[in-house]
């Protein structure tokens, strides 16, 4: 996409996310965060204020929680197999879409940082607890500990990220596809009633 096609602010927080994710967020200035978006210091900080508010802005504006909401509110087909490679397959999207600014939460020693990165993920925990539960009253899926269930799922979702991110260094020979496959095979033969 053509930077100089987006808005001020979009431009300025891609901007912080590439820089950051290259020198780290204390080797990035606020100018050079201006500059690389075509921009002056004055306009990033009449957007944004400071360079963790521009950061906090970025995990809020590209994080998945607010496309996971939409997700489960308006494309689940309410067959567990199905749905669940659909969850699988949107969150590895948006995850390796934003896998710069993962890289960056896993870096920064910001107050509050770590807090802001988590609200996404304990939001699709409860999307998907929220899932299982409605699950279970259609009787499509067994449900001992719906919370726990969700969290396995989710855990293992980023194991396989987390080993991607790493350009499989981990697990060499694991391809992403197939793994988010054969794990919903397992989780949904797992819960099924």
């Amino acid at each position: 996409m053509d930077d100089s096609k987006l808005g001020v602010s979009d431009r300025l927080l891609l901007a912080a996310i590439n820089l950051i994710s290259e020198k780290g967020y204390n080797g990035v200035t606020t100018q050079e965060i201006a500059t690389a978006a075509g921009l002056s210091e004055k306009t990033l900080f009449r957007h944004f204020g400071s360079k963790q508010k521009l950061l906090e802005s970025a995990i809020d504006r590209f994080h998945y929680a607010e496309e996971m909401r939409k997700f489960f509110e308006e494309k689940l087909v309410w067959e567990l197999e199905i749905d669940l490679l659909t969850v699988c397959r949107t969150y590895h999207e948006i995850m390796n879409r934003n896998r710069k600014l993962i890289q960056i939460s896993t870096k920064a020693q910001l107050p509050g940082f770590k807090e802001r990165m988590q609200q996404h993920p304990l939001q699709l925990l409860e999307f998907l607890t929220n899932y299982f539960i409605a699950m279970a009253e259609k009787r499509k899926m067994i449900c001992t500990n719906p919370r726990i269930q969700a969290f396995t799922f989710m855990m293992s979702q980023y194991g396989a990220f987390v080993n991607d991110l790493e350009a499989g260094k981990n697990y060499p020979n694991i391809e992403l596809e197939p793994f988010m496959q054969e794990s919903v095979k397992i989780f949904a033969r797992a819960f099924s009633t």
